[in-house]
């Protein structure tokens, strides 16, 4: 057990300082265009499923409420938490239509659109992406593996290339968590 133990963390830190080191200047210009979109009354939508979905809603709380600074309340919301929604949309017109169908009715030009999916290739995630693409929103992917159909969709992003899926969530939480202390510092209270 110990070994195994030793083996993950490792492995974890490694895959980060190598993404960190490669990426932070990618991620850097997605926390300014954020903080720029916030500041003028943009939104961010953010959307996954199982375990992205989860990272979705806690990033979501994190702008809401706050990350670590107070500050005051900033517009996100995960579009994976209202049961009603997910459940019309699924059953009315199929599941992979259930972010779409979101980004349509709340999603407006210069929002910022967050995918999160280890695989890339997850249809309700690129038709949802599609749908922030035509509004024109700011369109960001957290992916892994070799980033799918997804990477190539979108304005920024943001690939852990590993193929374990608990690594890659790893980082996408870390990169959620960087991007909430950015805009933390940049909307800080007095």
């Amino acid at each position: 057990m110990i070994d195994t133990i030793r083996r993950t963390v490792s492995e974890s830190l490694q895959l980060k300082n190598s993404f960190f080191t490669a990426n932070e200047g990618q991620i850097a210009a997605l926390a300014r265009e954020t903080c720029q979109g916030l500041e003028q009354g943009r939104k961010i939508l953010l959307f996954g499923n199982g375990g992205s979905a989860a990272d979705a809603q806690h990033i979501a709380a994190e702008f809401v409420g706050r990350f670590r600074l107070e500050r005051r309340p900033l517009a996100a919301i995960a579009l994976t938490t209202d049961t009603s929604i997910l459940t019309s949309v699924s059953n009315d017109y199929g599941y992979e239509q259930v972010f779409a169908r979101q980004i349509r009715a709340l999603g407006r030009s210069g929002d910022i659109s967050i995918a999160i999916s280890t695989s890339g290739n997850s249809p309700s995630v690129l038709l949802a992406t599609a749908a922030a693409q035509e509004i024109a929103m700011v369109t960001v992917a957290l992916t892994g593996n070799d980033g799918g159909k997804l990477g190539g969709m979108v304005r920024y992003h943001l690939n852990v290339r590993h193929p374990s899926a608990a690594r890659v969530q790893e980082i996408h939480i870390m990169i959620g968590h960087i991007l909430c202390e950015l805009v933390d510092e940049y909307f800080k209270g007095p």
